[in-house]
């Protein structure tokens, strides 16, 4: 394998970084640009970025370069949600098995981790304040303007990975060929992060190891724990419409529909009014493109490829798995760039696709459904099927989570799943015979 071989890397955020990490240990020259300056050096401010649930796929493509140990320390283990229903009252669903969790990472904290980790390694040089401005396909050729100097730079590779976002400039400039798809659209709901302090003794003042959803039909409220015992709150609420984010103005208008529709998460935001007028109301972007590669010298991953809503939780783990899948097709093609760049590209998109399909109908079920008894009955039954019988049914949840099956293949499952469910939840007896062998055996049916 050519060690002289230069590859740069644009975009230093979460999948870049790690990006950097796999190329830089297979003994290639990796250089990372990054419009923003060096985040090891910057304070993590709050109200900027959904906190992160780290799951397995995530995990693994850590472990694959020796980094799920470090990340470990700075996660905490989420079990279960806690449904707060408008009255107050709590209701707990677990997410998998008893020792199965999703992990509340900062964006922030992660992202220093792993620029860190990555820049130990003498094969990995960082960039910081350098935004590209223009790239040559053919000749892989770079210019940057230096965001604090004016200056510009131009350099020259053998390959160039595009993970800089769903906004991305080498995406940007692929989009010029000659058929190459692309597609982006935005979400009717933004977002809007708050935060509850933690108690005076540093605990956390609801349930530490479970992230906490208040839904309510069009909208919800959810929070992730943080290492200092505080939570990050993020509401999902419309931009526009008579209950959305332009109707709530004045600090009466926020509170009032705080205490009517969050009562029991109020108590615990002393700075509501300040947090809600001084943090941004985001939007959320989807981006589906294809080719991802251009010949053997240009390719896209994460965002830049396949930006997704966050509704699964997976936006990250799917960045991370990209890294992984593109490392293990390396090695089948033996470092073939060709091979491996044309394989990325055709048997990574589905997957990419089916993730999206997957959050948006994931955010329904969050908002909608988890308050619902119905559905709430359909995953008891569920659970004690797969406990039954765990050969033949995941549940959709568990295989998106905490398996490593590809994401088309789950979202095909999972519709065959709902397909079945859809009849034994139609039965006008279900209610009474749903912890028996008769459903058991009605489910069975329906799978042979």
């Amino acid at each position: 394998m050519p060690s002289n071989e230069r590859i740069a890397v644009i975009g230093a955020g979460l999948v870049g970084s790690l990006k950097a990490l796999y190329l830089a240990r297979k003994g290639f020259h990796v250089s990372v640009y990054e419009r923003r300056s060096d985040i090891r050096k910057a304070e993590i401010v709050a109200g900027r970025s959904i906190n992160l649930a780290l799951s397995d796929r995530g995990w693994k493509a850590l472990e694959r370069v020796g980094m799920a140990e470090e990340i470990m320390k700075i996660s905490i283990p989420m079990y279960a949600r806690k449904i707060h229903a408008i009255d107050g009252t709590i209701t707990t669903q677990a997410y998998g098995k008893d020792d199965q969790a999703i992990y509340s990472v900062s964006r922030g904290g992660l992202n220093q981790k792993l620029v860190e980790f990555a820049d130990k390694n003498p094969n990995v040089e960082f960039n910081f304040d350098h935004r590209c401005m223009e790239l040559d396909l053919e000749t892989a050729s770079l210019s940057f303007e230096h965001t604090k100097s004016g200056e510009i730079v131009e350099r020259h590779f053998d390959r160039i990975f595009g993970t800089d976002g769903a906004f991305s400039v080498v995406r940007n400039r692929m989009q010029r060929l000659d058929r190459f798809d692309y597609s982006q659209s935005y979400l009717s709901h933004a977002y809007k992060e708050l935060s509850i302090p933690a108690n005076a003794d540093g605990s956390h003042k609801l349930e530490k190891n479970a992230l906490h959803i208040w839904p309510r039909n069009e909208y919800m409220l959810i929070a992730l724990p943080n290492l200092d015992g505080s939570f990050t709150l993020t509401l999902f609420f419309p931009f526009e419409g008579p209950v959305s984010f332009e109707h709530l103005n004045t600090p009466e208008e926020i509170t009032a529909f705080f205490k009517a529709n969050f009562a029991d998460a109020l108590m615990h935001i002393p700075d509501l009014v300040n947090d809600f007028n001084d943090n941004p109301t985001s939007s959320m972007i989807m981006v589906k493109c294809s080719p991802w590669n251009y010949k053997d010298k240009v390719c896209i991953l994460g965002d830049a490829s396949h930006a997704i809503v966050p509704f699964y939780g997976q936006g990250m783990n799917a960045g991370f798995e990209d890294c992984r899948i593109f490392d293990e097709l390396f090695e089948e093609e033996k470092g073939d760039w060709q091979n491996v760049f044309e394989r990325f590209s055709k048997e990574r998109k589905p997957n990419a696709d089916a993730i999206l399909e997957l959050a948006l109908r994931n955010y329904i079920e969050m908002r909608d459904k988890t308050a619902d008894p119905d559905f709430l009955l359909q995953k008891k039954i569920e659970r004690n099927f797969s406990a039954l019988h765990p050969d033949k049914w995941i549940p959709l949840y568990s295989q998106v989570t905490f398996s490593h099956i590809p994401y088309s293949e789950a979202l095909k499952n999972g519709e065959k799943q709902d397909a079945i469910m859809k009849k034994v939840m139609n039965r006008p007896d279900i209610k009474e015979v749903w912890n028996s062998d008769e459903i058991v055996q009605a489910i069975l049916k329906e799978i042979n």
